[in-house]
């Protein structure tokens, strides 16, 4: 059975891009590629993948600000997003999901756990297709469509990860999310971050909308309290 799903590979090392797409085009995926992040951003454009992997040291635009375009272009805002690279530290996955990727693989990747995170990802794309377009707890509403929350001050534009954990803590108000929760449902079961990561998205969430939105539970999680 062919596999009709679209992936942009952006990638400056010849010969990685070729292990890469052979190994997924034998899969059945419709393999796109290009050497930097101008022209990869062109041809998602063009092409409107299901996903892109992008390496982050790139020539004429580097894979974070590559990212970043995608999040801001009409029509490839659901677009998933993996870095691929070869800096594994911490602060740089972090940034990496700042910029809204949902996944960050580093180099050397064996070619069957590659797979495994390309099918993992569009899964997750497809499970998150029957989702609410639009969410209201109180003050706040979220509009999924444009990616979008409203406040009593305004539209408020979030990273996609402090999207996704808004949404999910706003799906269920008042209910303890535990933090295996959360990194399962907002970065997946394959993707290994630390807890930092979820701290520093509650923190960034609760500069931009209030900390009175989030509650924290010790030892537990975090939870959303409305606010009439």
């Amino acid at each position: 059975m062919v596999d009709a799903r679209k992936v942009l590979l952006v990638d400056d090392e010849p010969d990685i891009v070729d292990i890469i797409q052979y190994q997924l085009e034998k899969e059945g995926f419709q393999v796109y590629t290009a050497s930097d992040g101008r022209a990869g951003l062109d041809l998602a454009k063009k092409v409107v993948p299901d996903l892109v992997i992008l390496d982050v040291m790139m020539p004429e635009m580097d894979g974070m600000e590559t990212c970043s375009e995608i999040r801001g272009t009409e029509g490839l805002e659901n677009v998933m997003v993996a870095f691929l690279t070869a800096r594994g530290e911490d602060y740089s996955q972090i940034a990496g999901f700042d910029y809204g990727a949902d996944d960050y693989i580093t180099k050397p990747v064996k070619p069957r756990v590659l797979l495994s995170r390309v099918k993992a990802l569009l899964r997750r794309k497809e499970n998150g297709n029957g989702a609410a377009t639009e969410a209201k707890e109180g003050t706040l509403r979220i509009d999924r469509d444009r990616y979008v929350v409203v406040s009593p001050d305004g539209e408020i534009m979030l990273p996609k990860k402090e999207f996704e954990l808004l949404t999910l803590l706003m799906s269920k108000p008042g209910n303890v999310f535990t933090r295996d929760i959360i990194l399962s449902s907002v970065w997946g079961d394959d993707i290994i971050v630390g807890d930092r990561t979820i701290d520093v998205h509650i923190r960034k969430l609760r500069e931009k909308l209030g900390s009175e939105y989030i509650k924290t539970v010790k030892g537990v999680g975090y939870k959303f309290v409305p606010l009439n």
